[in-house]
């Protein structure tokens, strides 16, 4: 992939060397922090909730085969691997589950605040998360770090609030805002940061199915592959039930 000055970024991996100095850089600021913001910090590990947005509203069975993507909101790679995989999504229908974990990789300048916009959606409207997603993957090079790099913090907050009330209604402007102000959605982003890191990402897009990392990880997944990937495993399923029913007989 091509240098981040041009129209795409490199490839949205970070090597194994560049976790152990982001996990570290991480213990180094939660260590020189002060006790009140260790405390709210520490009040969120483990999370009330199991982190990510569930896809649909889909309920997760036995026989479900459950698959978690890492998706870091201005990576192209990540906008690549999406509508593929939402088509096997509508193609599977309830017998797969999708659960997105927003990874914000340190190198795109804007992976964070629209990481923190998704929770702050998520809490206002889940129904609408996925529809914020999808408009940051539309409106992606809006926040390339060359397209932004002169703006303020407090500018590109803005362009994502007005962005992101297009989702969500423009009545709920005042309460994006507000939502930027809450330390708790900032501390919600950074959760899904470190749940990553435990899990072992290290770019995006990063899939695991049934719990189990997938091959070639950074890398978009065409619908074939995902066809690939899936199919055997419900035939699996199958062969299953089916012996446990001719062991009933």
């Amino acid at each position: 992939m091509k240098n981040i000055q041009s129209q795409r970024y490199p490839i949205c991996i970070l090597s194994v060397s560049l976790v152990q100095v982001a996990l570290f850089l991480i213990i180094t600021i939660c260590s020189s922090s002060s006790t009140l913001l260790l405390s709210a910090e520490a009040a969120l590990i483990p999370p009330a909730r199991f982190d990510g947005f569930v896809y649909n509203k889909a309920v997760h069975g036995e026989d479900t085969i459950a698959i978690e993507a890492f998706f870091d909101p201005v990576c192209p790679d990540s906008r690549d691997a999406w509508a593929p995989l939402k088509s096997a999504l509508q193609h599977y229908g309830s017998r797969v589950s999708l659960v997105v974990h927003p990874f914000p990789l340190p190198y795109h300048d804007n992976a964070f605040v629209t990481s923190r916009a998704l929770h702050i959606v998520n809490s206002l409207n889940p129904s609408a998360t996925y529809h914020t997603l999808e408009l940051f993957f539309k409106h992606q090079e809006k926040f390339y770090n060359k397209q932004t790099h002169e703006l303020s913090r407090a500018t590109i907050v803005d362009q994502v609030v007005k962005l992101v009330a297009d989702a969500t209604g423009n009545t709920s402007l005042s309460a994006l805002e507000s939502g930027f102000n809450n330390r708790k959605t900032d501390l919600m982003t950074r959760v899904s940061f470190k749940y990553g890191c435990t899990r072992g990402v290290f770019g995006t897009p990063f899939f695991f199915v049934n719990g189990f990392s997938l091959p070639d990880s950074g890398s978009a997944i065409d619908y074939k592959g995902w066809r690939n990937i899936i199919d055997p495993l419900l035939v699996a399923q199958g062969q299953k039930n089916e012996g446990a029913h001719r062991s009933f007989l």
